[in-house]
């Protein structure tokens, strides 16, 4: 056989292996999903009621598996963290408390060193919630509740490298954790404080006055200035408009770029033009404690690139360009 055939012939394996692991692993989940009942509800209850931190313990796969489940859990309104077992025998089961829930993850239900902690968790009257794919183990045996995550067989052609089973302890662990968020009403806003450095978090915190232009960078003219100090004042502050302002400095409106372009086309020689008669008096405006998301969606609806700031006396307090929005990752 030529090396190309044989390249041909271990691709189209590795191909029909990844889909049976895929296949496999998506029948352990939905299988999962028939088996929830009466104790995913205890468990629940218990992480809701709990008045301290959920506390995830593992070691091994199952334990990568616990510290994505803890994370989750602390993400979505339940306070989390996790330990690692072996590590909670040699000091750190200090951070555990009676006001906490502990979570066992252990697909065997045999793992040795959280069978060492389980009595001392016990003793300190912690509620034990156990995640193993077998009922009758140990671990299952000395759990307020247990959850059930029992696969057929790993995705492992050797039926042997834990896939199929951290899958599904993944999935059962995002579950607790989004039925509590909906228990607990977490919404958007609540996710985003958690979640500051994300775009949703920028999305839904920033507001206008913390991405817009204010002081001598925003472009402002009387209304009795001429069009040319108009442009001026445009070419200098590099907004594509100048904000005008009346006598009593309130806003007046806005001239734009585009309001030159056609004043030009009309006009033609513009030097001893006054600017009160040309600009528009119906800028689009927003508040400074707007968010920022908001002003991305009005200029996006009006098709417009820049937003003038007032306050609630329609005083000018800064400006906004749709680049600002960008540079702040809003949009």
């Amino acid at each position: 056989m030529t090396a190309t055939a044989t390249t041909t012939t271990s691709a189209a394996s590795a191909l029909e292996l990844a889909r049976e692991v895929i296949a496999i692993e998506a029948q352990a989940v939905a299988q999962l999903a028939e088996r929830i009942d009466a104790n995913f509800l205890r468990a629940v209850n218990l992480l809701l009621a709990c008045r301290g931190r959920v506390v995830v313990g593992g070691v091994g796969k199952s334990g990568h598996i616990g510290r994505k489940v803890a994370a989750t859990l602390a993400s979505t309104g339940t306070p989390s963290l996790f330990v690692h077992a072996a590590e909670a025998a040699h000091g750190d089961l200090g951070m555990v408390t009676r006001q906490d829930v502990f979570i066992a993850m252990s697909y065997s239900g045999e793992t040795a060193e959280l069978l060492t902690i389980v009595p001392l968790i016990k003793r300190e009257g912690t509620p034990l919630v156990a995640m193993t794919g077998n009922a009758q183990s140990s671990l299952a045996r000395h759990a307020d509740v247990h959850l059930d995550v029992h696969v057929d067989k790993e995705a492992c052609p050797l039926n042997l490298a834990p896939t199929s089973s951290t899958t599904a302890m993944l999935a059962l662990g995002d579950a607790l954790a989004i039925a509590c968020l909906d228990a607990r009403g977490f919404g958007p806003e609540d996710f985003a404080r958690s979640h500051p450095g994300g775009a949703l978090g920028r999305r839904l915190l920033l507001r206008v006055a913390d991405v817009m232009r204010t002081g001598e960078r925003v472009p402002a003219v009387p209304a009795t200035a001429s069009v040319m100090q108009a442009v001026h004042e445009i070419s200098e502050k590099q907004m594509s408009m100048t904000a005008v302002l009346a006598s009593d400095g309130t806003l007046a409106g806005i001239f734009t770029d585009g309001d030159l372009r056609r004043l030009l086309e009309q006009a033609g020689d513009i030097r001893g033009l006054p600017l009160g008669n040309v600009f528009n008096r119906a800028p689009l405006t927003i508040g400074p404690d707007a968010l920022a998301a908001e002003a991305a969606q009005l200029l996006d609806a009006r098709h417009r690139n820049q937003l003038l700031v007032v306050d609630a006396r329609r005083r000018l307090v800064g400006a906004l360009h749709v680049q600002d929005l960008m540079a702040a990752k809003v949009i």
